[in-house]
């Protein structure tokens, strides 16, 4: 197995470089490796893709040195690869996929190469370009994607707090939105939306544990929509949904005018008349028209080991 770290340079507070080293130097065993540092946005990406492409039959793990962008670019890269897995180095800041891994230690490169690969599912996004791209997280738009894009520009200009700026300012400006879902061939929205989740795993925004329920190996979409609502009322189910407990029954009921709540294998259908942005796995995606399906077992994922 040959290694190859893909480092973010403006991942993390301390040089990516130096972290690989000091872990590398840390190993019971040598091992083959590599090292690429990105030079941009989709750099990731187009280097696993050319890299595989050259190395049909090489067994090659990527591990992703950053946050959750360097993840998803190469996920992206992966789909459709073979003799290729993928693990992480969490050096990077919002690591929300690694969050699905409750317990396992993502800053060790002796576990990682200890552990154990796994076939994990990716969403698939179409839309009116006809290029597919890919979540290995979720999928959300709405409210949601109001704040994430909000977020990403003040992360761009140094400040923090971003996605707890970006919730404030979507609370005024972002709930009500003239989206439409169709689940299994029906349209399940009201008149306006206030958020939706398409989950493949459980967080977004570093602590928002929207879809408890998901399973990244199952095959199967986590849909979660909730229709505006009242500001008061909003308030008042925000916290759950935070922590997680918005679909327990206490939660669900309380909200049941506006929640709606699906497991699904089939494709579904976001749309509106007016541009809007899907957030994907924290990138965003503007458009109109928009498919997402499961690929089941789509990616190899290296698990950390307990020792």
């Amino acid at each position: 197995m040959k290694y190859i770290f893909i480092a973010n340079p403006n991942a993390g507070k301390k040089d990516a470089i130096q972290r690989i080293n000091e872990q590398l130097n840390s190993l019971t065993t040598k091992i083959d490796y590599e090292i690429y540092e990105t030079k941009g946005k989709k750099d990731a990406e187009r280097f696993v893709k050319e890299y595989s492409a050259d190395n049909v039959d090489e067994k090659v793990c990527f591990i992703a040195c950053g946050g959750d962008g360097t993840i998803s670019e190469i996920a992206n890269g992966l789909v459709g690869t073979t003799n290729k897995s993928f693990a992480i180095l969490a050096f990077g800041s919002g690591n929300d996929f690694i969050k699905y891994y409750k317990g396992k230690d993502f800053l060790s490169l002796q576990k990682i190469i200890n552990g154990k690969e796994h076939a994990i599912d990716i969403l698939e996004i179409e839309d009116d370009t006809k290029v597919p791209k890919y979540s290995v997280n979720v999928c959300n738009f709405g409210l949601d994607s109001v704040v994430c894009s909000y977020a990403n520009k003040l992360k761009d200009a140094g400040k923090s707090n971003a996605y707890t700026k970006g919730v404030i300012r979507a609370i005024f400006i972002g709930r009500y939105n003239d989206i439409n879902v169709d689940v299994d061939g029906k349209r399940v929205t009201g008149k306006k939306l206030l958020l939706g989740t398409l989950a493949n795993c459980h967080y977004v925004g570093g602590q928002y544990f929207t879809a408890p329920r998901a399973k990244n190996d199952d095959g199967i979409i986590d849909v979660c929509l909730y229709k505006s609502m009242p500001l008061f009322k909003f308030a008042s189910l925000l916290n759950a949904y935070k922590t997680g407990h918005h679909l327990d029954e206490k939660y669900a009921n309380k909200a049941k005018k506006y929640l709606f709540y699906k497991q699904t294998k089939d494709p579904i259908h976001v749309y509106s008349d007016k541009e809007f942005e899907l957030c994907l796995d924290g990138e965003m995606l503007p458009g109109k028209d928009f498919y997402v399906s499961i690929i089941p077992g789509a990616l190899n994922f290296i698990i950390p080991s307990d020792n």
